[in-house]
């Protein structure tokens, strides 16, 4: 059997954000490459990551030497703007497939958004842990704590749940979780034939059959949700 390859971060601007996701990242089995212009903090964080880089990521050749080419996602944790917009356009040059940028202010997402980012997010720092969850996790779209021990959790539906009834997942027999609603997503033609995306919320009976691309609401511990998702 193959071997998964391990998904490959890089975490630029080692912040009260950064750390937070560098840190869940690697906690969960991430290989992650912490980056900082700052020797201090690059030296109290190198034991925490796979790998520490002292650089200034503004430098396009020292950018162009870095060794990011393993790379799948680049988190931009900087605040200040011009050093993030360039930092962005640096490695959307080096081929960075996802980048997920911190922004500051709408004018900065806008041109985080124009430059090549995937995904520009405006979060305080408590909000790192979310981040990096689900970055390492992407079948899990989003987590939201309802305890501290239970967490509502949304999950793209997997392959083994599609076109079968709901009365058949037995999610609270097998998982003990709740499935408290499901996202679907159509996309239907206006009159000039272009594509329109409409999302519902569905409360699904137990007869209801699970679409390719449905969204699962489940609720449930925070330990059942992960052992959810390790049997995915």
């Amino acid at each position: 059997m193959a071997k998964i390859k391990e998904k490959v971060f890089a975490v630029f601007g080692l912040g009260n954000f950064g750390k937070t996701v560098a840190s869940v990242l690697a906690k969960r089995g991430g290989t992650v490459i912490a980056v900082d212009n700052k020797p201090e903090v690059i030296d109290d964080f190198k034991n925490k990551v796979s790998a520490a880089i002292l650089i200034d990521s503004t430098d396009e050749l020292a950018m162009a030497k870095a060794p990011l080419e393993d790379v799948d996602t680049a988190v931009i944790a900087i605040d200040n703007m011009e050093t993030s917009i360039i930092t962005t356009a640096l490695l959307k040059k080096r081929g960075i497939p996802y980048i997920l940028c911190r922004a500051v202010s709408p004018i900065h997402a806008q041109v985080l958004r124009q430059i090549g980012a995937n995904e520009v997010v405006n979060l305080q720092e408590d909000e790192g842990t979310r981040i990096g969850a689900r970055l390492i996790a992407p079948e899990i779209l989003d987590t939201i704590p309802i305890t501290g021990e239970c967490s509502l959790a949304e999950f793209y539906a997997p392959d083994m749940f599609i076109d079968k009834p709901v009365s058949e997942l037995a999610l609270e027999k097998k998982f003990n979780l709740h499935l408290s609603g499901v996202k679907r997503t159509k996309v239907n033609l206006d009159s000039e034939g272009n594509p329109v995306r409409t999302e519902q919320l569905l409360f699904p009976a137990p007869g209801d059959l699970l679409m390719q691309g449905d969204i699962l609401i489940l609720v449930g511990t925070n330990y059942d949700l992960d052992q959810f998702k390790i049997s995915l």
